[in-house]
């Protein structure tokens, strides 16, 4: 999903509440303790500093890190790397360009390449391979311990791993009011079968509003959000092999278990039962569409973390936990759930760390920003978070972020978004207006995906 704000912003979106954190600075005084430990080479490592150990030996080299990231997240990112730098004697230079698509080109052909770069997806990261520098074993080892398998494959072009994961975003989301649920006695669901009775349950009921409420409008970008309903689905109805095959195209998008989804999203989406009037949402903005969450004119709505940030903004909404019940207008979250509650795959996207150069300085950064010592240092700052395995969500103080973290850890599969990876003219292209035809025209399942299959693009 890129269409509503450049993909940065979709972590951005997401902070709610920011922690603060006091970091400590590691350089020694004069007169502290210094022990020699073995990195390679001799490397003496000042007192409080032990744990930058396996990055000593590159005093006064400077990493750059080109990136989207820009201020005010760039800032926390800054920060997040006092103690490194003041511990290793490396500089990290953060050099964020909102022109980071068009720029990275230009500076790899013009032979100025960053050090470090981070991708915000993997098909941009796919068309610099052949520049790319291999991960060394030390990150291919950090990346195998702290993340699970899926998000190493997505670093890894033609059976070379490239580049380590980074931050995360996720969309497999339902928000809801704790109050409104707890006024009315539901419980939040654990599998799709029982949202789909809890959604007959709230419909039969004297509830004065709908149980879902949906938008797919976004300018000239209308449709994304009924793509995420398709991708979630899939993921969910289908296996993962599947899920690639249709991103891939090796699975062509009219095949019939593609038709299983798109009826599985129908039952939702195009009830009106449910949704109330179901044309209406194709001319519905997706941030309106969530709206109803807040004032009590719906009960769900399906739409990734980053909503919580424009409902507060725009709709007066408090971000609260599940736990607080009392307060009017507040809005949490629940797992969009699987067919069975033990299966729980995991939508959403994420940003990967490249390197251009070789230089050991530049792999100890790249290393460093693995390890669960980092993550959960720029977590504790505030409004971000990652896959990372060993970030404690104690770290995470916004509470959808806590939960995006504990899916993450706990997802049985991780996929991309599956219309960023498919090529443009189907992805941003046909995926959405189709979708927004199905909604708005009621057109039919088969005829949306035929269509859709009539524009992927020859081989």
């Amino acid at each position: 999903m890129r269409h509503f704000a450049s993909r940065r912003t979709m972590l951005g979106f997401a902070t709610l509440s920011v922690a603060a954190l006091a970091l400590a600075g590691c350089a020694a005084d004069a007169g502290s303790e210094e022990t020699t430990t073995d990195t390679g080479s001799e490397a003496t490592v000042a007192a409080g500093c032990e744990a930058y150990a396996d990055y000593m030996g590159n005093e006064g080299e400077t990493v750059e890190i080109y990136t989207t990231i820009i201020e005010p997240e760039s800032t926390l990112f800054q920060e997040s790397f006092v103690d490194f730098e003041d511990c290793t004697g490396i500089t990290i230079e953060w050099n964020g360009d909102q022109a980071f698509e068009e720029q990275i080109a230009v500076r790899v052909e013009g032979g100025t390449a960053p050090d470090l770069a981070i991708f915000p997806q993997p098909g941009l990261l796919k068309s610099f391979a052949a520049n790319l520098v291999p991960a060394s074993d030390t990150v291919s080892a950090s990346v195998d311990e702290n993340y699970t398998a899926d998000w190493k494959t997505y670093g890894t072009v033609d059976g070379t791993f490239y580049a380590a994961p980074l931050g995360a975003n996720v969309k497999s989301f339902v928000w809801y009011s704790p109050k409104t649920f707890a006024d009315n006695g539901w419980a939040t669901p654990t599998t799709w079968d029982e949202m789909l009775t809890l959604s007959d349950e709230i419909a039969a009921s004297d509830f004065a509003g709908n149980a879902w409420c949906a938008g797919i409008e976004s300018g000239a970008a209308t449709g994304w959000a009924a793509t995420d309903w398709m991708e979630d689905l899939m993921l969910r109805f289908q296996d993962a092999a599947t899920y690639d095959a249709w991103v891939d195209h090796s699975m062509p998008f009219n095949d019939p278990k593609v038709l299983e989804v798109i009826g599985e999203a129908g039952k939702i989406l195009k009830n009106s039962d449910y949704v109330g009037n179901v044309s209406a949402i194709a001319t519905t903005s997706f941030s309106e569409g969530g709206s109803g969450v807040v004032d009590g004119s719906c009960a769900m709505h399906r739409q990734a973390s980053f909503l919580g940030g424009i409902l507060v903004g725009d709709y007066g909404a408090t971000v609260v936990s599940p736990e607080d019940t009392d307060v009017e207008g507040g809005i949490s979250t629940f797992y969009f759930p699987g067919v069975s509650a033990d299966q729980t795959p995991a939508l959403g996207g994420g940003e990967f760390v490249g390197a251009f150069s070789d230089a050991p300085a530049v792999a100890a950064v790249q290393h460093y920003l693995t390890t669960p010592e980092w993550n959960n240092k720029k977590a504790a700052l505030g409004g971000w978070f990652s896959a990372n395995l060993g970030l404690d969500t104690a770290n995470v103080a916004d509470p959808v972020n806590a939960v995006a973290v504990q899916i993450l850890q706990n997802a049985t599969t991780f996929r991309f978004d599956a219309s960023d990876l498919m090529p443009g003219e189907v992805g941003a292209g046909s995926f959405w207006t189709e979708m927004t035809a199905w909604i708005a025209e009621d057109k039919a399942n088969q005829d949306v995906l035929d269509a859709i299959e009539a524009t992927w693009p020859a081989s």
